[in-house]
Parts: structure tokens; sequence; C-alpha cells
């Protein structure tokens, strides 16, 4: 940037930071469901963090979940109920174990397999949880009619499953 004798340029300051433009995205990315996805699913992990739970997160509110729903069930066998690979389902209940919300034990069939259930500090983090989490659905949700928010939550798990399997292919 130019300046006249004397001056200076003038600093990145937060105001000037401020006044920068923001860039709508390409035409060919808004196009792309992907996209879509990807965008909708980093601000819910914004509004979870800010308005729900800054410690607890997303894939363990949902392994607490289907703890209480299936509690004999075991860890490999709930991972798939919350969407979550084995290993990563395996290091998720390593930390809510160490923090008191959920017990592991050997399955009576085999003992390599893990049993999950619900401490009474887990029983109270899911209920609290769940009473914020259900508020941020309300207002995340609060431009759709009631009417259709049913089946706005069953086309995206419809999606989420048909993405599932498109993610298995080998090939396209």
């Amino acid at each position: 940037m130019a300046t006249s004798a004397g001056a200076t340029a003038p600093k990145d300051t937060a105001a000037t930071a401020r006044r920068r433009v923001r860039l709508d995205p390409p035409a060919d990315l808004v196009a792309a469901p992907g996209y879509g996805a990807r965008r909708v699913y980093q601000a819910y992990l914004a509004a979870w963090t800010k308005h729900v739970d800054s410690v607890l997160t997303g894939p363990q509110f949902a392994v607490l979940s289907a703890v209480r729903a299936y509690p004999d069930a075991d860890q490999t066998a709930l991972a798939s109920a919350v969407a979550l690979d084995t290993s990563t389902m395996a290091d998720v209940c390593r930390r809510m174990e160490r923090r008191g919300l959920i017990a592991r034990h050997e399955a009576p069939h085999d003992a390599r397999a893990k049993v999950l259930t619900l401490t009474d500090e887990g029983a109270e983090a899911l209920a609290e949880t769940n009473r914020r989490a259900r508020a941020l659905d309300e207002a995340l949700l609060a431009g759709c009619p009631a009417e259709q928010r049913p089946h706005l939550a069953s086309l995206l798990n419809d999606l989420g499953r048909e993405w599932e399997q498109v993610a298995e292919q080998g090939e396209l």
C-alpha cells in the first residue's frame, strides 16, 4: 500500500479485520451435498459446544443414550447403533470410563467383548445433556414447521444410511 511522506500503513487491527468482506462459497460447492452436510455438521458442533456441553461430545452423548437404551449390549454392537467405527468407539468408551460415566465389564459370552453400563454420574450427565440437546434441537429447527420436523430428522437419517452404503462400496 502506498503511503504519503510521514504516513504509515494502517495496522491490521481487529477493526480492520471486521471490515473484511466475507465471500460466498463457489456455486459448485453449494451444489454439492457433501459441502452442505459438512457445513451443517460444523455449525451443529459449534452450537453443541456453546449451548449443550463443551466437555461431553455428541458421540459421547450418543453412546450414553445407546447404553441406556440397550443395557446389556456389548461395545461393538453399540458402536453400530451410534454410527462409530469400533476403534473410535473403544477410544470414546475409555475416555468416558475414566470420567466415571460408564463402566465396562467382560461380556459373559466372550471375555474379549466389553458390556457397557451407565454409572449414576453417567445417568445424571445424560439427563442434563439430553435436556439441553432437545432445547438446541428446538432452536435449530425453529424455522422449520413443527409438523415437518420428524420428516426432516427421518430424511437426514435416511441420507446417512445411504451415504454409509456408498462409502462401503468398492467403486461407484
